[in-house]
């Protein structure tokens, strides 16, 4: 049995710094440990007492009879690292460490966690700053939470790591009041030993886990973090998250619009997706979803049907299903026939979606019929059963009925309670049904089920870089022209450019072109040229003098800087405009695809995909990319429009790509805005470039 084994079964516990005073955090663990059943060993660690309720207390860690498999340190954090020391120097497996005031509190604390860490030897550490771990499948209860006061709690399938100790707590009694049965939970908080990965991989092996959830702050190893959720995927679990932090997107300033529109909590979201964890929105979905997912069962499509003892909110989950763009049919001939035949009166309109039965009654026996006729139709998906105020009185008729029906299909079938009643909800977990006291959980619900099931985005291994060029060993930010050269490198097609340094230079290049021009500024101190007066469009021959002198004063009223280099370019015009950008954070390398030109940040209608090291994107994951735009149907012709040349935009992103992959940890952002995408057959012409180089590898 490995350590961490070991920390959610332990033969034995030492309690150090243990008091007998209950109503105290120090007396809390050996309360919970005896209270909620476990059944090892228990050596209280206390030198003023002789006796903490019926065990016998022991002066020190040297006193103890064994070394303990498991020790709860309730030390002050300028003594908890003495206690680590001595406990690992005695082979104990795994200790908690609840004391704060270690590095979520500056330098000193820091200090601290430092030499904390340096005492473990090979012993794993939980915390500091932990509330501790709860083993429910188990009963054993390593934890001094006040949220374990509770005389007793339903194990479950669901197992929770949660970075926030008091979150744990939290989430615990929510679960418990809605009959919500967890296998175990962990408060990871500081995470200087053992952190969310290794709990993540810990549950997907776990037998009684079925669904994991998450709460995170931050995720400290995305590399672990992935592998760990691999596993679990493997194993048939889901993974669930919900992410704290969400307003600190789009709060770094970035020199590219790739790197504001990126944005960290955006960043998770791709990530999330790219992983296959699922991500809860609100804190209140993250029990809903999983409470669906602990069912196991999978939406095979859009089509739901509502049975509801109540019109109003028959109409509000029908109406949050089509928000969230599934669809409510009617009932195919023969599931309508079916429905009719159940009917013994006309006070009920079972022939219609949704199937209204708010005249005739709590019968359980027609519930069971109809239950039964729409899991057998082909014409729906899943089923949604609205519970209403009349089941107050009688909330095991619902859901017995539903309960009796679970056997008969593999469909999901999901309850909303209308009225305010979570004792109902409770009754309905208890029988295997997800309940929810929200119309808009049963969307929510059905996204996640449908998600399980969906592949991951398949990426192509980079088996041979282009050779690099010298631009590729420059540091820094690359002028405009160099940033197109490097494209074109790897088979983006840039548009034509001629570098002049003076105005007659620029005419005598216009002169060369057919038809209007475009002059920029040239310089590598100048990325946003447009917002300096840095670029004109339009330009004859003739008008370009007046334009060149216009532009070297803007330039210089904005930025200090004399422009000396400029450029030209043919003007060309395109349906449209896209940006295909790079940005790096923490959690990866993210790729971005996006409606491009000055507004990009304003349309904000982009989509994120981290890319693994030494991967490139995939021809279909590049059209899909351009298929979650809002914008899609643009590039596809919308309302009879010309069809754009999404084949070469294609092979611009897998290029860019290319270029990410090949260049590493030496490329800090890219981005080509506007990419110019023509008529379908005509091409796609990346119009400006910006690149930023390392100055080593990071």
């Amino acid at each position: 049995m490995d350590s961490i084994s070991r920390l959610f079964q332990p033969r034995s516990v030492a309690v150090i710094g243990a008091s007998a005073d209950s109503r105290k955090t120090t007396g809390r663990p050996i309360t919970y440990l005896m209270k909620h059943g476990y059944a090892g060993k228990v050596y209280p660690v206390n030198p003023k007492a002789d006796r903490i309720g019926d065990l016998p207390c022991y002066a020190s860690i040297a006193d103890l009879p064994e070394a303990p498999d498991v020790a709860i340190v309730l030390l002050g954090a300028a003594r908890a690292h003495e206690a680590v020391r001595e406990l690992a120097s005695r082979g104990t497996a795994a200790a908690i460490v609840l004391a704060s005031g270690f590095g979520e509190t500056g330098e000193a604390g820091a200090a601290r966690q430092a030499a904390l860490m340096s005492a473990t030897g090979q012993m794993r550490i939980l915390g500091p700053n932990t509330i501790g771990l709860v083993n429910l499948t188990d009963r054993i209860i390593l934890s001094a939470s006040a949220a374990l006061e509770m005389d007793a709690f339903e194990a479950g399938s669901v197992g929770l790591v949660s970075q926030s100790g008091g979150i744990l707590g939290s989430i615990l009694s929510r679960g418990a009041a809605r009959g919500i049965g967890f296998s175990k939970l962990i408060s990871t908080s500081n995470e200087v030993d053992l952190e969310l990965s290794d709990f993540v991989e810990y549950l997907a092996n776990d037998p009684a886990t079925q669904v994991i959830a998450l709460y995170i702050e931050t995720i400290r190893h995305p590399e672990r973090f992935r592998r760990a959720v691999a596993v679990a995927r493997a194993a048939g679990k889901s993974v669930v998250a919900y992410k704290v932090g969400r307003s600190e997107a789009g709060a770094r300033a970035a020199i590219s619009h790739t790197g504001a529109m990126a944005g960290s909590d955006r960043m998770y979201d791709a990530f999330f997706r790219q992983i296959g964890v699922i991500r809860a929105e609100e804190f209140n979905d993250l029990l809903d979803l999983c409470s669906a997912l602990t069912t196991t069962r999978i939406l095979k499509g859009k089509r739901i049907a509502v049975l509801t003892s109540t019109g109003g909110a028959g109409t509000l989950v029908a109406d949050s299903l089509g928000v969230s763009g599934f669809e409510t049919p009617p009932p195919d001939l023969m599931t309508a026939q079916a429905l009719r035949d159940l009917q013994k009166g006309d006070e009920a309109a079972l022939d219609r979606n949704p199937i209204d039965v708010t005249l005739a009654g709590l019968d359980p026996v027609l519930l069971r019929g109809i239950i039964r006729a729409v899991l057998a139709s082909p014409t729906y998906d899943a089923l949604v059963v609205v519970v209403g105020s009349s089941s107050l009185a009688m909330p095991d008729l619902v859901a017995d009925a539903i309960r009796d029906c679970l056997g008969d299909s593999d469909k999901p079938i999901l309850a909303y309670v209308s009225p305010h009643a979570p004792n109902v909800v409770k009754v309905l977990e208890g029988r295997g049904v997800p309940a929810f006291l929200n119309p808009e959980s049963c969307a929510i619900a059905f996204q996640a089920m449908e998600t399980v099931s969906q592949s991951l985005p398949t990426f192509t291994p980079l088996l041979k870089a282009p050779e690099l060029t010298a631009l590729a060993a420059r540091e820094g930010a690359l002028n405009e022209y160099e940033a197109s050269q490097l494209f074109g490198h790897y088979g983006i097609h840039c548009a034509q450019t001629q570098v002049v340094h003076s105005a007659q230079e620029a005419v005598a290049a216009a002169q060369k072109l057919t038809g209007p021009v475009v002059l920029k500024v040239l310089s590598s101190d100048i990325l946003h040229k447009s917002e300096v007066g840095g670029v004109r469009l339009g330009l004859t021959a003739e008008s370009l003098l007046k334009a060149f002198d216009q532009m070297v004063m803007d330039v210089r009223t904005h930025t200090g800087l004399d422009a000396k280099s400029f450029i030209i370019q043919p003007m060309l015009r395109a349906p449209t405009e896209l940006i295909v950008g790079m940005h790096r954070d923490p959690l990866g390398t993210a790729l971005m695809v996006g409606m491009g030109g000055i507004t990009a940040e304003l349309m904000n209608d982009s989509v994120l995909c981290l890319m693994p090291p030494n991967m490139v994107v995939s021809e279909e994951q590049a059209r899909s990319l351009l298929q979650q735009l809002k914008s899609w149907p643009i590039l596809d012709g919308y309302r009879g429009k010309p069809k754009l040349d999404v084949d070469a935009v294609v092979q611009a992103i897998i290029g860019f790509s290319t270029m990410v992959a090949s260049l590493g940890d030496r490329l800090l952002e890219a981005e080509m805005n506007p990419l110019l995408v023509m008529e379908a057959g005509h091409s796609a012409v990346a119009a400006d470039a910006v690149v930023i180089l390392a100055s080593k590898a990071i």
